[in-house]
């Protein structure tokens, strides 16, 4: 089997990996790469493979960057089958939905300066029929469900806790007279989490490729969130201030909306207006209150004794942008999250806007921002930053709590290695920034001597079960 590493390759951005085995194509994830414009434009419009020839693509779960670029795909001539979990499937429905209408808007703002020059327009990568047309060919699996995909290659889906409905992709394959399993760790969660499952061991692995977000980096401690984020907060709107949350849509925002329901319940929050000011958001949170076989025992009799989980007296969940743009003329302290995590796209970017210019306010960071995006110039103190084109100042407070990322960290991720079982041959380390993958690559050469670890670079190719 020949694996070629198409994306996230020294990055944590458009996830893609296609395997060819039997005289077979499969694809490993097919999400949208994010960066740089003119790169991103280049590397999400042409894939480096035949989409027609691809047989069947599986998908670990439903972030953009794992998913965003089905739609594409699937538009320039795959047929096949798309698997997922249950849980995916409706996350990526409402995903892709909202990442269309995105290509939409920018493909018309675009265009709309280039028409100034006299230069053609541009088209969106695709529109929100075409997402929709790709959901089309979604296949649904339970975990633990092994399903033929391909002549001699069975997948079998394992909870990896990152977000609603993530899996571990489990392949065991047939090909020359040799069987193997070869593992694709997905994203992987770090255990414990307030809301998910942890991490499924899994057994018997020949071949692992391995995510490294955090690779080279431990969080913040855990125990320490709620009361970092209750200080955090209480500050600010002690001070008269509003605390802006840049929230990735699945997972964060439920996690932050359960989080801030517990300080207010427990008293050590004041009972001020929190806003989620994002319909891919509030349509999300819906999607979660439908897939409760994914919630760890503490919140499945939370939501079944005591209440909703994700809701609260304070809390207004926002659709409508007529009602967003109130949010601006809100003149007394207020939490509002927002979305995209990373500032990218979203409404977030209009609450940036106008509220990073004033000392009294916080901008709160709860989750991963890839280099060279608006979240990640914030976090490390660029000043000004620009909004729509135009610089703003940054005078508000920034702060992050790395404990709420979704990604284990660098001993989660050895921990998650070391309950694998298996003579584990051959590891491919993927979807970290360089330091962070080439730092994970040592900890694993440590921790796996006999194993050959590589970190692969963009359209490398590896060979497994030889």
């Amino acid at each position: 089997m020949r694996v070629h590493f198409f994306g996230a390759t020294r990055t944590t951005t458009g996830s893609m990996y296609l395997l060819e085995v039997n005289g077979q194509k499969i694809l490993l994830e097919c999400g949208l790469f994010q960066g740089r414009r003119e790169e991103s434009i280049e590397r999400n419009r042409r894939f480096p493979f035949n989409p027609a020839e691809v047989d069947a693509v599986l998908l670990s779960h439903a972030h953009i960057d794992h998913c965003g670029n089905l739609p594409n795909l699937c538009r320039q001539g795959f047929k096949g089958n798309i698997y997922c979990t249950f849980a995916t499937r409706d996350l990526a429905g409402i995903m892709l939905e909202d990442s269309a209408e995105i290509q939409m808007a920018d493909a018309a703002f675009v265009s709309k300066k280039r028409a100034k020059k006299g230069q053609p327009p541009v088209e969106p990568l695709y529109t929100a029929t075409e997402a929709e047309m790709a959901i089309r060919q979604f296949v649904t699996l339970g975990y633990d469900r092994p399903m033929p995909v391909a002549e001699g290659v069975t997948a079998t889906f394992r909870d990896a806790g990152h977000i609603l409905g993530s899996a571990q992709v489990v392949l065991d394959v047939r090909e020359g007279g040799k069987r193997f399993r070869y593992l694709f760790s997905g994203d992987v969660g770090r255990g414990g989490d307030d809301i998910l499952r942890d991490p499924q061991p899994v057994e018997g692995v020949d071949y692992l490729q391995v995510e490294s977000t955090y690779g080279g980096r431990d969080h913040s401690n855990r125990e320490n969130s709620q009361s970092e984020v209750a200080t955090l907060v209480n500050s600010t709107i002690e001070g008269g201030g509003k605390v802006i949350i840049p929230a990735f849509s699945v997972g964060r925002t439920q996690q932050i909306v359960y989080t801030l329901h517990q300080l207010t319940l427990a008293g050590r929050l004041p009972k001020v207006p929190v806003f989620v000011d994002s319909p891919l958001s509030v349509n999300a949170t819906e999607v979660f209150r439908l897939h409760p076989e994914c919630f760890n025992d503490s919140i499945y009799g939370f939501l079944r004794e005591k209440a909703n989980p994700f809701g609260m007296e304070t809390l207004t969940y926002i659709r409508e942008l007529a009602h967003s743009m109130k949010l601006n003329e809100l003149k007394e302290p207020a939490i509002i999250i927002s979305a995209s995590g990373m500032c990218e796209a979203g409404r977030i970017r209009h609450h940036l806007k106008n509220n990073l210019g004033d000392p009294r306010n916080l901008i709160l960071f709860i989750g991963f921002c890839a280099d060279h995006t608006l979240g990640a110039q914030i976090r490390a103190g660029r000043n000004p930053v620009n909004i729509f084109g135009e610089p703003h100042a940054v005078k508000a407070r920034v702060a992050a709590v790395d404990a709420f990322s979704g990604h284990a960290d660098r001993g989660e991720l050895k921990r998650y290695v070391q309950n694998l079982t298996g003579k584990i041959r051959k590891i491919a380390v993927i979807h970290g920034e360089e330091s962070q993958s080439l730092a994970f690559a040592e900890t694993l050469r440590q921790l796996k001597p006999s194993a050959e670890v590589l970190v692969p670079v963009y359209q490398q190719v590896m060979e497994v079960g030889g």
